[in-house]
């Protein structure tokens, strides 16, 4: 790609440029890629406004970039290298042009299914290339994708099929994960029980397992596809039509919806990609991710597909049948790049060096840790033992709401620091802000993370709901795009992200509403009230710990049986992703006078910190803080 960055003078000097003329900056990387009609105007709008538009009057297609226009030159180079969960069975190849006719194809059958450019579809489907495909034949013809984590619960998945309004739902029989088997058409089916939206149910065989199949609303894959040609033209899209909605959870209990575009977000995408990766032609580029969460759809289909790259698929998980084989897939398919989240380096971690050390990862040219921030310990190991003191690492910050990469090394290019993030993308002006919305601008410092200046692939809206958009992201301080997260700046500009400071968690790179839990705790038989906040975790970065008020008639219930209840209760309502680690049951919560819950304090009696609690004066009853801190000691002594 032309717009590939080679030195760190040369990042520099776009970086550089991209705040000096940011239109002039954008308007050529956009130039690079093929539009159906031209844009004249780069951007219109601030975040002052109510929307900030990106090359609004071009027209394009995602797909049109992402598979046609490398078929002259790439037509059998491999597209998709999908390696399946059980390591005996066979790997999958998809060169260009098969993926490009199984996509047209796969839309060819939507459209048979009464699907027109702007229905919704919901997929809700395992790590296969169906996926990728389904994804793509979506936004080839217009349609509006919108991918559902198949770890999510009925549910869950049935709270997001309803607020998008999905005409059609896409799933498998089962959904395949180390040695477990999942029944996803089952579940598919306990989310749609009462919709009034959904008109088609597409079923992918994967294990083969019997389905309830309902006649004229459930079809199998193969057969949808029978007969169908694999010629679709691209939906001409304005710039601005969406491209997906993705659903990620919020500090309200009801998951938002977050809107991307198919202009903006196609430039970020295969920008970002090609320079934080350094992607060579002829290389292979893995990332473990899943396509349910954004990492899957901007660096496992999108970035590198844009970008006429190998992305690796993989079904299974890091440690099945044994924990070295994420290293036995790096060495078996030489892969050059690859990336991960710091859970997954933890975890295998623990496992101990001799199952890295076993395979020949010579191959490896540049590590990538995403999800979260990287703890020194995990980034040491991964930089030593798996990259064998030799690889980069580039330790990416960015959010579903970015759509893209936005602080990170570049490759090999970038100075190196142990768990900082580093330099900020060209084009990203990230600043830190104080309480009080002051710019902090000296070095050496923290303060709340915001973005100065719009980016191409910035949130458009949250789906049927832009005053919640505006609430969240801009209106917390005027003039800025509000991250939510902290961040130190050190002496020399670089950043390191040191976690949330609303009411997030983040589990092992997922990010959950403390009110989505707390929600469904307390719909837990004797729950009266809860809260929960994030504690560190040697695995996950961040476990849950939930303070529960039983009323009077549980107490015949054993401690046992209350904790299978809320479990059970968090299962049902969002899914095992997101079960608290510890539950403890309170007879009150330290609250002001004013009935505000004291967040701070529960968080330091989750963290083991029992000494230093600041002024509890505020509170309403002070004592219900020794008696926080006796049950936490319980709790960790069992």
């Amino acid at each position: 790609m032309s717009f590939q960055i080679r030195s760190f003078e040369a990042y520099q000097k776009a970086w550089g440029k991209s705040q000096d003329t940011p239109d002039e900056f954008w308007r050529d990387i956009a130039n690079t890629f093929d539009w159906m009609e031209p844009f004249s105007s780069v951007k219109t709008g601030n975040f002052q406004e109510e929307h900030v538009r990106w090359f609004e009057d071009g027209k394009v297609n995602i797909t049109a970039n992402a598979l046609d226009r490398h078929l002259p030159t790439k037509a059998h180079e491999t597209a998709i290298l999908w390696e399946p969960n059980d390591p005996n069975e066979s790997t999958r190849k998809l060169s260009y042009t098969e993926l490009s006719d199984q996509t047209c194809q796969f839309g060819n059958a939507l459209k048979s299914l009464g699907v027109k450019k702007g229905d919704r579809v919901v997929l809700y489907m395992p790590m296969t290339p169906e996926l990728a495909i389904a994804v793509l034949a979506c936004a080839r013809i217009g349609a509006v994708h919108s991918v559902v984590f198949a770890g999510f619960s009925a549910q869950a998945l049935a709270d997001r099929i309803e607020d998008a309004q999905a005409k059609v739902v896409i799933t498998a029989d089962e959904g395949r994960r180390g040695i477990k088997t999942t029944p996803l058409k089952a579940t598919v089916d306990a989310a749609i029980a009462n919709s009034t939206f959904v008109e088609s149910v597409v079923v992918q065989k994967v294990t083969g397992a019997d389905c309830q199949m309902e006649s004229g609303k459930s079809i199998y894959w193969h057969d949808l596809i029978a007969g169908h040609s694999t010629i679709c033209p691209p939906e001409p899209m304005d710039s601005e039509d969406l491209l997906f909605i993705l659903y990620t959870s919020g500090s309200t209990g009801k998951p938002k919806g977050v809107v991307h575009v198919h202009g903006g977000y196609m430039v970020y995408a295969g920008y970002t990609f090609s320079n934080v990766f350094q992607y060579e032609p002829g290389d292979v580029y893995w990332c473990t991710a899943d396509v349910g969460w954004i990492t899957g759809h901007s660096y496992i289909i999108y970035g590198p597909l844009l970008n006429g790259a190998t992305t690796l698929m993989f079904e299974g998980i890091p440690t099945y049948p044994d924990p070295g084989r994420f290293w036995e897939i790096c060495a078996k398919h030489q892969v050059n790049q690859f990336y991960t989240a710091p859970t997954a380096i933890r975890s295998l971690m623990a496992a101990g060096t001799e199952p890295v050390l076993r395979h020949d990862l010579s191959s490896l040219k540049v590590l990538g840790s995403v999800g979260e921030p990287i703890n020194e310990e995990a980034w040491q190991w991964y930089h030593d033992i798996v990259g064998q003191k030799r690889c980069p690492i580039v330790d990416t910050w960015w959010q579903t709401e970015t759509g893209g990469i936005m602080i990170s090394g570049l490759g090999g290019l970038s100075p190196q620091k142990p768990a900082h993030a580093g330099y900020p993308i060209p084009g990203i002006h990230p600043v830190l802000l104080d309480p009080n919305g002051q710019e902090i601008k000296e070095n050496n410092v923290e303060g709340l993370l915001c973005i100065a200046h719009p980016w191409p692939s910035m949130i458009r809206t949250t789906y049927g709901d832009h005053e919640r958009c505006r609430n969240t992201y801009f209106n917390p301080f005027p003039g800025h795009y509000f991250t939510g997260d902290g961040a130190k700046r050190d002496e020399h500009g670089m950043y390191r992200i040191i976690g949330r400071v609303d009411d997030v968690i983040n589990v092992s790179g997922h990010r959950f509403g403390t009110a989505e839990i707390e929600s469904a705790i307390n719909e837990t038989a004797g729950a009266i009230e809860s809260a929960v906040v994030g504690f560190p975790h040697d695995i996950k970065g961040q476990g849950i710990h939930a303070f529960v008020i039983l009323d009077a008639k549980s107490i015949h219930l054993t401690v046992d049986q209350l904790e299978q209840a809320a479990q059970n209760a968090v299962i049902h309502s969002i899914g095992k992703i997101a079960c608290p680690d510890r539950i403890q049951f309170v007879t009150s919560l330290p609250k002001t006078r004013s009935g505000k819950i004291m967040r701070r304090i529960l968080r330091k009696v989750a963290e083991g910190e029992f000494e230093s609690f600041g002024d509890t004066s505020t509170l309403l009853d002070p004592t219900c803080v020794d008696l926080l801190v006796s049950g936490a000691k319980q709790l960790k002594t069992k």
